[in-house]
């Protein structure tokens, strides 16, 4: 019964008019951003970010997570009228989105997006809500060496669990960690990776600055060498007779959007997955156990329906580790943990109860943006077709300059911008080589964080090095890290094994 009277308290907040305000217009936002190709949650987060200094710390983060909430609903529409996926969170929307469309039935499948992500949305809101105050209990019992090994953990899912070039991986979280080091010394207050006595990194690198030069510029300009010409938007009808099928189709499929939105969160939660695989992996499931598995990638609208109720409920997931722990579940709420360090908030067990009012005006925020998102959703379908029409060119000459502008605006300082313009390109050259780009920002986030607890648990112990090993969770943070580290050689063992020997001629 506690529960529900924080969630009380937390609504009281989140339904002030100002954060009303500041939930219908992040929501807005994030479906525009959401539905242009080239953009997406990082991205809007990313360009947005600088602009929450003007609202109150509780209203900065609940506009962040409206944004981000609605960009997961927006990135259906591109994949559904034109093809391309608003972002990789909604490629499997496009499987069988695309087909509908081209079939003439653009308005049912837009009406089956938006319903199943309301549908993953809320379910995912409610596990969040129960499993909050367990997780930050359990993480109160936490010292410097279980806060390090569970740092370690989380960098080591990126390379067993990522999908990713283990290598390449592997290089962009020693960058990060490197970036992460310029400044002064945490305990000795000694210059550290300074390029020559510079005194634009004695205040150390930004989280802020390497992501907006990073998702921001570089992705405008891997997107601008790599796009041809605009595709042609598939006009969408939406009428309330329309809508009434399209809820009659969507209540036939409550079990598989049941399952994706369970699966989702639960996938959203681990830092290394997000709503990417939690989308693939709910549409193979639908697949495998539909009765009619040949019709998915020709127009099933089932094929919809589960991978939004997954990226939804993912995302929600992701926010879970990040309130809790301080760990973020995706690249996303890496950018929302970078923010909430900026604004002074701590991120883990002790904000929820240093800071309970922050914390479930948050949790009912998601409430509120999930049913703001459909609804919004729904009725501007129109305006996203319109909107698809826009020239690329303007678009990218927009994000460009409100890249610079917000770099610049935190700490109006010059040295910031020739950052974001080295990080732009930087991101661009990585991006052409494949390099994954979300261990880079998780480690400049996490990297302080993971120095920290190592040096206290070392002067702690007097340097016994099994001090990470010897307590219970730390060891066991340990154990899981080195089973995901090791987990890539044997998937390639086991693929050696699996090949038939060669035969000679």
């Amino acid at each position: 019964m506690e529960i529900f009277g924080l969630l009380a308290d937390g609504f009281a907040t989140s339904l002030s008019p100002l954060n009303l305000m500041i939930v219908i217009l992040g929501v807005t936002a994030g479906l525009f951003i959401g539905a242009m190709p080239g953009l997406g949650s990082v991205n809007g987060v990313a360009i947005v970010l600088p602009l929450t200094f003007i609202v109150p710390p509780s209203s900065a983060i609940i506009l962040l997570a409206a944004i981000y909430y609605g960009a997961m609903y927006g990135g259906a529409i591109s994949s559904i009228l034109l093809g391309i996926p608003g972002a990789s969170t909604a490629v499997a929307t496009t499987f069988d989105g695309r087909p509908m469309a081209r079939q003439g039935k653009a308005g049912l499948a837009l009406i089956a997006a938006a319903v199943a992500s309301f549908v993953g949305g809320t379910i995912s809101v409610v596990l969040f809500t129960l499993f909050a105050v367990p997780l930050a209990d359990l993480a109160l019992a936490f010292g410097p060496a279980e806060e390090f090994a569970l740092v370690l953990m989380a960098f080591t899912t990126f390379v067993g669990l990522g999908g990713d070039d283990v290598l390449k991986t592997i290089v962009m979280i020693c960058l990060g960690l490197v970036l992460s080091t310029v400044g002064l010394d945490l305990i000795s207050g000694q210059p550290r990776l300074i390029f020559g006595d510079l005194p634009g990194f004695y205040s150390g690198i930004s989280f802020l600055v390497l992501a907006i030069g990073v998702y921001g510029v570089g992705e405008i300009l891997y997107t601008i060498e790599t796009s041809r010409t605009s595709p042609s938007v598939t006009p969408a009808k939406l009428s309330f007779r329309a809508l009434g099928e399209g809820l009659r189709e969507m209540n036939k499929l409550w079990k598989t959007m049941s399952f994706g939105s369970v699966m989702g969160f639960f996938v959203g939660m681990l830092p290394a997955a997000g709503a990417t695989p939690a989308a693939l992996m709910s549409y193979g499931m639908a697949k495998t156990f539909s009765k009619k598995p040949e019709t998915f990638g020709r127009g099933n609208i089932e094929g919809v329906a589960a991978p939004e109720t997954a990226n939804n409920a993912a995302s929600t997931g992701s926010l879970l580790p990040m309130l809790t722990l301080g760990i973020p579940g995706s690249p996303t709420t890496a950018l929302l943990l970078g923010g909430m360090v900026m604004w002074g908030l701590v991120p883990g067990p002790m904000l929820f109860i240093e800071q309970p009012d922050f914390v479930w005006g948050l949790i009912s925020s998601l409430y509120t943006a999930n049913v703001a998102a459909v609804l919004i959703n729904i009725a501007l379908i129109p305006l996203f077709v319109w909107a698809l029409r826009m020239p690329f060119t303007v678009l990218c000459a927009l994000v460009l300059v409100l890249c610079i502008v917000g770099g610049y605006a935190p700490s109006q300082k010059l040295h910031d911008v020739w950052l974001i313009a080295l990080f732009g390109i930087g991101g661009y050259l990585l991006r052409k080589d494949d390099y994954p780009l979300a261990p880079l920002v998780l480690a400049l986030v996490l990297g302080p964080l993971m120095e920290t607890s190592f040096r206290q648990a070392l002067i702690s112990s007097q340097g016994n090095v099994f001090t990470f090993v010897e307590r219970p969770l730390s060891g066991l943070f340990m154990a899981l890290a080195a089973l995901f580290f090791v987990l890539p050689l044997l998937k390639l063992l086991r693929q050696r094994k699996s090949k038939p020997p060669a035969v000679a001629e």
